[in-house]
């Protein structure tokens, strides 16, 4: 698992989860990955006897290059694991580091992806614990791992003699006779190394240590903090106060052993429907309170002060290295390149969704007026009005729509588009030779359904539960590469949807059905690698969530609605008649999904941008406030992700001054959907599903993204498409 497997692996390995992913945010784990096969190095003797009899560094077994024996892991286990693995990478690196012979491609950078195996496997468990399985318990044990995770990272970036060689190879590098990949593996391997401090002189290079292990402990901190809040601030509610709920939700929600008592989970998965449909606006109040103050309540797990000392260490660090802001350090490699550029896209967007958010307001005050309800409008208010309003404009009842929206048919649909678009299939193992982490967790083998010949595994955890963070993500436990020989792929995707009853079936939204669209896509982007090397498969930010968005482009496709959107009692397609009635509504809301959306991601880069005395005196709670009453924030909306609760950019520094790449990666979904749109075959036409995929989704970084879209598109992107998509008018010519 070597380090050049990720840039952002020092938070990766922190955290061991993959915000980026998505809501997580999703997210590109590529410094997880593990590994099937391993010399043991030479190391000494109380490591080596580790190395040999810790189950958590063991060579996977099973077929296909082995699968993590997620059913043999104990908790007690992983420290040992973790520091032994380390203690074996740095091991491998000095022999890379200080090999005699001339620094050349394959004895540095070659060598290089052939390092950190066993800490590879035993981060892979790492991640399960920090992400899945989560106690108290770990909890002590993460904080103890995280700053010896950061300054391992730190003694690999600053070994000067590794270094060098990189830079030695690099300055080569136009003489070498390299292919493409080979080319940007050399190019990200050195800038991973430059921007992270390795020209640094020996003051320099121990201050950046000392704030990558305090940055660590904070973002694990922050982390768990958060999760605590979602753990302990449940609502209770009883029957009397249950009016409007549907019954699938009550259902879900039914405490057990309790009569006619229920619970909205501290999730975005129960607090979401409940605002959505309970009739009860005081108990909305609570619960939206309770939710939006997570990280907030001035106790124990209050991050206010956390988050200031995190972008106050972030500006320090990257003042080391001469650069003006940490956003300017984070985008030097991005698709935005500077910040100017993401907040342009920001700010073309932000006025007219505001025009729009003010109108969805109006139009709510409107029908509360109508109704008598003597009250304005509040945030606890919106997803219940809006609701309202849906069904009076549109004649549009979410809960109809949940009838045909059944998970375990999504996942069947899922599969389908994979199969039309990907050539993949997808065959169930069902004989428990695939170890999983819990009774929830499922497998299926994936094929190329052409040749029949195995592509991977996908593994699919589908349910919330205590100890699980909030959200939805992908994440990989082994990426694609042929170098040594062929490693298969093991794709993850995780959810939390609120488990039924025995033998009901799980009732979804829309918005959720297209987030495990999403979120599959992710898990496509993996197994569609043909990359050589493992250092390939990483990503970058502001383009990678652009194939997970595209995807969500096939919910609604007919081919999906006629054989998957089935009724969940008469078995019937959705009918015509409401396919129509949502493609009609089909930008309604997105003043509320843009602005609070735009809300978070513009807070991220200004946070980011801060320097000087604002940020020495950071008030986080009056800057939140002052920046969005500056910037126009509408009252009854707040950010989707606030300060206190961003993960996104607090938990690890993966989504750090790149929030915006979810609105930067939507400009491209847009523009290439339309490319599909205009195509005989529309969203099923084999020969631009053959482009995207070859061109877009299998080099994974092997490429520059700018100019893999300007392969496939002919130009470069522009966001008229995004504009017309959330129907907002298109800029003046």
């Amino acid at each position: 698992m070597s380090l050049l497997r990720s840039r952002s692996m020092v938070s990766a390995l922190v955290l061991s989860v993959v915000l980026g992913g998505c809501a997580g945010g999703a997210e590109e784990n590529a410094a997880m990955d593990g590994q099937a096969t391993s010399a043991t190095p030479a190391v000494d003797a109380e490591t080596s006897k580790v190395l040999r009899e810790n189950p958590l560094l063991a060579e996977w077994q099973g077929p296909y290059g082995g699968v993590p024996a997620f059913d043999r892991m104990e908790m007690g286990q992983i420290q040992q694991a973790m520091e032994a693995g380390m203690a074996a990478e740095l091991v491998e690196i000095e022999a890379i580091a200080n090999n005699p012979a001339e620094p050349t491609f394959e004895n540095v950078i070659v060598a290089m992806q052939r390092t950190g195996e066993p800490l590879g496997r035993a981060a892979t468990y790492y991640g399960i614990w920090s992400s899945n399985l989560s106690s108290p318990e770990f909890r002590v044990i993460q904080n103890e791992l995280a700053p010896k995770l950061a300054a391992h990272s730190t003694k690999i970036i600053q070994n000067e003699q590794l270094y060098a060689r990189i830079k030695a190879v690099y300055e080569q590098r136009e003489d070498l006779d390299l292919t493409p990949e080979e080319q940007r593996l050399l190019q990200t391997t050195y800038e991973q190394f430059f921007l992270s401090g390795a020209d640094l002189d020996a003051a320099g290079k121990a201050r950046y240590a000392a704030i990558n292990e305090e940055l660590a402990q904070l973002h694990t901190q922050f982390s768990n903090n958060l999760l605590a809040d979602e753990e302990g601030w449940a609502t209770r509610f009883s029957e009397a106060q249950a009016e409007g709920l549907p019954a699938s939700y009550l259902a879900a929600s039914k405490v057990e052993g309790e009569d006619g008592v229920y619970e909205v989970k501290n999730t975005r998965s129960s607090m979401d429907p409940f605002l959505t449909y309970a009739d009860d606006r005081a108990l909305r109040e609570e619960v939206w309170r309770k939710y939006y103050n997570r990280g907030n309540n001035a106790d124990e797990h209050d991050n206010n002060e956390i988050i200031a000392r995190i972008l106050q260490l972030r500006n320090e660090r990257i003042q080391l290295l001469g650069y003006d802001t940490y956003a300017d350090w984070q985008l030097t490699n991005r698709m935005a390149k500077t910040p100017a550029a993401a907040t342009e896209l920001m700010e073309t967007v932000w006025e007219k969704a505001v025009e729009r958010a003010e109108e969805e307001i109006a139009d709510m005050q409107k029908l509360a007026d109508a109704e008598g309800a003597g009250i304005t409008i509040a945030p606890w208010d919106y997803r219940y009005y809006m609701e309202k309003v849906r069904q009076d404009r549109y004649e549009l009842d979410s809960d109809e729509i949940k009838q045909y929206l059944q998970l375990e048919k999504l996942r069947e649909a899922m599969f389908f588009v994979a199969s039309e678009f990907f050539g993949f299939g997808f065959a169930p193992v069902t004989d428990g030779s695939i170890p999983v982490f819990h009774e929830d967790v499922k497998v299926w083998q994936v094929l190329d359904k052409a040749s029949g010949d195995h592509i991977g595994y996908w593994y699919l955890d589908p349910f919330a539960r205590a100890g699980k963070r909030s959200g939805a993500w992908a994440t990989s436990y082994r990426s694609h590469s042929t170098f040594d020989g062929k490693e298969y792929v093991l794709a993850s995707n995780n959810s939390n949807f609120v488990e039924p009853p025995p033998g009901e079936p799980v009732l979804i939204s829309l918005d959720d059905a297209e987030t495990f669209f999403h979120e599959f896509g992710h898990a496509l982007h993996y197994l569609s690698s043909n990359v050589v090397y493992p250092g390939s498969n990483g990503g970058v930010r502001d383009y990678t969530e652009f194939h997970s968005q595209l995807l969500e482009r096939w919910v609604l496709t007919e081919e999906v609605i006629d054989n998957y959107l089935t009724h969940v009692e008469t078995g019937e397609p959705m009918p015509d008649e409401l396919v129509q009635k949502i493609r009609r509504a089909g930008t309604f809301m997105q003043g509320f999904d843009t602005v609070e959306f735009l809300g978070s991601a513009i807070m991220d880069m200004r946070y980011h941008t801060l320097t000087g005395e604002r940020l020495a005196n950071l008030d986080v709670q009056a800057f939140e406030a002052a920046e969005l009453a500056a910037l126009g924030m509408p009252e009854e909306i707040p950010m989707r992700h606030r300060s206190t609760q961003f993960g996104h950019i607090f938990s690890s520094e993966g989504y750090a001054a790149g929030y915006y790449g979810y609105l930067w990666a939507d400009v491209l979904t847009s523009d290439s959907a339309e490319v599909f749109e205009e195509a005989p075959g529309g969203y099923y036409d084999k020969d631009v599903a053959e482009r995207i995929v070859r061109l877009l989704y299998a080099p994974r970084n092997s490429v520059d993204p700018a100019e893999a879209y300007r392969e496939f598109r002919g130009r470069d992107a522009n966001s008229d498409a995004l504009l017309r998509d959330r129907g907002f008018a298109p800029p003046e010519e």
